[in-house]
C-alpha cells in the first residue's frame, strides 16, 4: 500500500510501507565504512608507536653498552667491586631500567663467559692485538687481561622486546643484541682486578 505524504506546502513524497527511510539505510553503511577505514588506520598508528618504541629501546641499550666500554677503558672500579662488576653496574645505570624490562623470565640462554640475567647474557671480553699481515685478535682471560693496549668488548645478547599491540602482525617478540669495543688506556697503577 502506498501513501502520499506532504513535505512542505506543495511537494508530495511517496513512501512504501515496510521500508526504512533513506537516512536510516545510509547510517548502517556509514558504520561499515568507518570500520573498514579505522582498522588499517589504527594498525598503522600502533605500528608507528610500537616500532618507534623498539628502536628507542635498542638505541638506549646501545648507549648503555657504549658507556660501559667508556668506563672500562679508564680502568676505574667502584668501591668494593671488581672491574667487570663495575662495568655491569654502569650499564645498568645507563639503561634506565630497560635492562630488566627486556629480560624475559627465567634464564633461557647459557652464558659461557659472562653474567646471565633472565634471558640476557652480558659478556665482557678482552682481546690482545697481534700486529702482522693481517693483524689478529686473541682472546685474553685471567689476571692482566685488561692491560693497556688490549681491546675491551662488551656485548649484551638475548634482549627481547615484546610488541605492545600486535595488531595485524606477528606476536613473536623482537630479539636483538648490542655490542661496543675500545682500546684500554694506560693505567697508572696497573690493571685493576676483574
Amino acid at each position: 500500500m502506498i501513501t502520499a505524504t506532504t513535505i512542505g506546502p506543495t511537494s508530495p513524497r511517496i513512501q512504501a510501507r515496510g521500508r526504512k527511510p533513506v537516512r536510516l539505510r545510509q547510517r548502517g553503511a556509514t558504520i561499515v565504512e568507518a570500520a573498514v577505514i579505522f582498522v588499517p588506520f589504527l594498525a598503522i598508528f600502533f605500528a608507528l608507536f610500537d616500532f618507534g618504541m623498539a628502536l628507542f629501546m635498542k638505541n638506549t641499550m646501545q648507549f648503555a653498552v657504549r658507556q660501559g666500554v667508556r668506563y672500562a677503558v679508564t680502568s676505574q672500579t667502584m668501591n668494593g667491586l671488581g672491574q667487570d662488576a663495575s662495568i655491569n653496574s654502569v650499564i645498568g645505570q645507563y639503561s634506565f631500567g630497560f635492562l630488566n624490562y627486556l629480560s624475559t623470565g627465567p634464564a633461557t640462554t647459557t652464558c659461557s663467559s659472562g653474567t646471565a640475567v633472565g634471558s640476557i647474557c652480558t659478556q665482557i671480553n678482552y682481546y690482545q692485538q697481534t700486529l702482522g699481515s693481517p693483524p689478529t685478535l686473541t682472546l685474553v682471560t685471567g689476571a692482566g687481561s685488561n692491560a693497556q693496549g688490549n681491546i675491551v668488548q662488551v656485548t649484551i645478547s638475548g634482549l627481547t622486546y615484546n610488541w605492545m599491540i600486535p595488531l595485524l602482525r606477528s606476536a613473536t617478540p623482537l630479539s636483538f643484541s648490542v655490542s661496543s669495543a675500545d682500546i684500554m688506556e694506560a693505567q697508572p697503577s696497573g690493571p685493576p682486578t676483574r
